[in-house]
């Protein structure tokens, strides 16, 4: 069977057509597998940052608890009695070294507290940037 010369120039055309259309698909394919991964990065960061917030606040809440311990042992004079909870036993403890350790855990709050600060806004800037490619994959 012979085809017309202008029927072979029209399986052409639609040949070429199709061709066409395959290859905004694969592209389109190739954009929407990027786009993917960078949703997935963008969720895993929030994530992190939610958990940031959570130890954060934690941090915060035990810091301020610990201020407040800190200003009433300030408040006792030298032969108060100062007793610490261990288990279910209240153990005798020296107003000195009581004040002392309500210090170092206030030192030791805060420093995590800037740690966390110093995580967390290494996280956002991170988000940012996948933020920005997102909206330039966009484009």
């Amino acid at each position: 069977m012979a085809l017309s010369p202008a029927a072979v120039k029209e399986l052409q055309r639609d040949l070429e057509n199709q061709a066409n259309a395959l290859s905004k698909i694969q592209k389109g394919t190739c954009h929407l597998s990027s786009l993917l991964s960078l949703i997935g990065d963008y969720l895993t960061r929030l994530t992190y940052i939610a958990k940031n917030h959570q130890v954060r606040k934690q941090y915060t809440i035990q810091l301020g608890e610990n201020e407040l311990v800190l200003k009433e042992l300030e408040l006792l004079n030298e032969n108060s009695n100062v007793y610490k909870l261990i288990g279910p036993v209240l153990v005798k403890q020296d107003l000195a070294e009581a004040n002392a350790n309500v210090r170092k855990r206030i030192e030791y709050i805060s420093a995590e507290l800037k740690r966390l600060d110093g995580t967390l806004q290494d996280l956002e800037d991170k988000q940012n940037s996948k933020k920005e490619s997102h909206m330039q994959l966009n484009r």
